[in-house]
């Protein structure tokens, strides 16, 4: 997830960041947008752990992007949302 744009050769409902600035190359919300993060949660339905580890790693990424950005409201964008607790099928 470097870069100016977003990665290339996705389709363009996969609501991909588009870096530096951390915003949805779909829709322009802030990434993960609403949309994304229904996306993320049915792709890795079974998996949460690897989605926090993912969305982790952005969260990393984007705090040294987004450094006028305090890291509190960070880290409630990017993991804040993920359901607690165990999947239910």
């Amino acid at each position: 997830m470097t870069g100016a744009t977003a990665a290339s050769g996705c389709l363009p409902d996969e609501h991909v960041p588009v870096t530096p600035a951390w915003t949805c190359g779909t829709c322009g919300d802030e990434w993960p947008c609403a949309a994304k993060r229904d996306l993320l949660l049915s792709e890795y339905q079974v998996d949460r752990a690897s989605l926090s580890v993912y969305l982790g790693s952005c969260l990393a990424v984007a705090t040294a992007d987004l450094t006028a950005t305090p890291v509190r409201p960070l880290r409630e964008r990017f993991i804040g949302w993920l359901p607690r607790g165990p999947v239910t099928s």
